[in-house]
């Protein structure tokens, strides 16, 4: 299973999706599906655009969970 800290990042940074819309230009939908960890795909672009915003790597956005489903 692949989590998603999206919503961790945003809260502590006090970000709204529609601030994170802004500053990448990324689809609001896109951020809300991996807000809410509902997503099933990313595009690498999206991930390079998030990465940028928090400067982080991309290990900090995700992480692989072994076993769980």
């Amino acid at each position: 299973m692949i989590k998603c800290h999206l919503s961790c990042l945003m809260g502590e940074r006090k970000l709204k999706i529609a601030d994170v819309a802004r500053e990448t230009g990324l689809h609001r939908d896109t951020i809300t599906l991996l807000y809410d960890e509902t997503a099933v795909r990313v595009d690498l672009d999206a991930i390079e655009r998030l990465c940028g915003l928090f400067d982080v790597p991309v290990g900090e956005i995700f992480e692989r969970i072994p076993g769980a489903n």
